[in-house]
């Protein structure tokens, strides 16, 4: 088929899924850019309006890049590294796009038709999902230097590289130290803690602070509650089921309490009244203002809270533990990335690119901006959040749970039926049976 069709079809793929599709992972957090444009698809490319327009540079050599990031700040660090990259590099022109929610769907849709950016980021998915279309970078200079917690998530038995780690995640919840000093909780270590933390807030507040803040909208925030939680209540080794999800024999049964415990934070008042109509950008406003205490996932969104609250004390911990005698642990892998299409026409230039942004003094200013762990030994990073990973420095990382224990797809399943099960449309019992049904179906695709 010719590419103008694969083009069309594309376009129309993408407005059907756009219409029906899931929201993606939240980046880092809620997901909340503090800017709606940022999860519109709409091009945010470095010196040209589009990744198709003309550049206006003659014969440059234009390099399409993809990523995921979605706030507006960290966009432009990007865009600022590539600045510096063209002006060493006059004759190729980089093209950034950040789509947003629509990420995973468009790259579908390019996997589908082979015909894929130059350089895009792979969310946690270089080996299982686009391991056949990255080039292997073994060769890079930056390559040895992948931290040891990530590794081995983005190489193989063979020693592929498959990409550049930029930002390593290392999910926990973010709280509001200041709502916590206010009704003096200390952070919680298990989720037992964690709950009485939030009966406290919900009752010495009556009302007026929500303990979580979720959004049935932007439903990442939703399966993002259940993603991290999934792994202190089956992947610790206290419970050890590990295995039986990777065999297909887990009982889902099991999985009724999880949801309950979800279902819980609506019924008992621990969530924000909204929690179906309201965005992920309505959250850093919202703890700016001392409005909600915890939030799942990382820091990302503190400098759209700091612009509302300058002052306002933002604190990182582990994911508490749900079984006993069990300790805390970080939900992790791969942030943002940069791999390069093994059957790009510029595929010289595209590693030339990710081994620019692989620049030490590169590497900082995103550990800096995105205040996220850097996925090379060597990078020293000075932020708000800094302390935090060096005191949690020996918590276990465990990989992201539907990442290795479920199959793809299973992630919107578990955004859409969360959201469903806190909308009254269905019961935790109700919620273990699709996530059975889904689970065989998807494993057996």
């Amino acid at each position: 088929m010719k590419k103008s069709a694969f083009s069309l079809i594309a376009i129309i793929l993408t407005l059907t899924i756009a219409l029906l599709g899931c929201s993606q992972r939240p980046s880092g957090s809620s997901g909340a850019s503090g800017d709606d444009s940022a999860n519109t698809g709409q091009s945010a490319d470095t010196g040209s309006g589009n990744s198709s327009a003309s550049s206006g540079g003659g014969d440059k050599i234009r390099l399409s890049v993809y990523s995921t990031i979605s706030e507006t700040k960290n966009q432009e660090v990007m865009k600022s590294i590539a600045a510096d990259f063209m002006k060493e590099n006059p004759n190729i022109q980089v093209e950034f796009q950040f789509p947003g929610t629509e990420y995973e769907n468009i790259l579908k849709v390019k996997m589908a038709a082979n015909d894929l950016p130059d350089v895009f980021d792979t969310h946690g998915w270089a080996k299982i999902r686009y391991g056949k279309y990255l080039a292997d970078l073994r060769d890079e200079p930056w390559a040895s230097q992948l931290t040891d917690s990530i590794k081995p998530v983005v190489t193989d038995s063979d020693g592929k590289v498959y990409a550049l780690v930029m930002s390593e995640a290392k999910d926990g919840i973010t709280y509001n130290a200041d709502v916590l000093s206010k009704y003096g909780i200390e952070p919680p270590k298990t989720f037992d803690e964690l709950m009485a933390a939030a009966q406290k807030i919900v009752t010495e507040s009556k009302g007026e602070v929500s303990p979580f803040f979720m959004s049935g909208v932007d439903n990442g925030t939703i399966g993002g509650f259940l993603d991290q939680f999934a792994t202190s209540a089956f992947i610790s080794p206290a419970t050890n089921e590990a295995q039986n999800f990777l065999d297909g024999k887990f009982d889902w049964n099991k999985w009724t309490p999880l949801a309950q415990d979800l279902l819980d934070l609506k019924n008992k008042g621990y969530l924000n009244k909204d929690f179906l109509t309201a965005k992920n950008s309505d959250m850093p406003q919202r703890f700016a203002q001392d409005k909600v205490a915890f939030v799942m996932g990382g820091p990302s969104f503190a400098d759209d809270a700091y612009k509302v609250n300058p002052n306002v004390k933002i604190g990182y911990m582990p994911v508490p533990s749900m079984v006993a005698g069990d300790s805390e642990n970080f939900s992790g892998g791969e942030r943002y990335t940069m791999g390069a299409w093994k059957d790009g026409k510029h595929l010289a230039e595209a590693k030339k690119l990710i081994d620019f942004f692989a620049k030490p003094e590169n590497m900082t200013k995103i550990a800096n901006s995105t205040k996220l762990p850097a996925g090379l030994k060597g990078i020293e990073a000075k932020h708000e959040f800094s302390a935090y990973y060096d005191q949690f420095a020996n918590v276990r990382v465990f990989p992201y749970f539907d990442r290795v224990y479920l199959p793809n797809g299973m992630w919107d399943v578990m955004c859409k039926t969360g959201t469903a099960l806190l909308a009254g449309e269905l019961s935790p019992a109700d919620f273990s049976k699709k996530m059975k049904s889904e689970f065989e179906r998807l494993r057996d695709q």
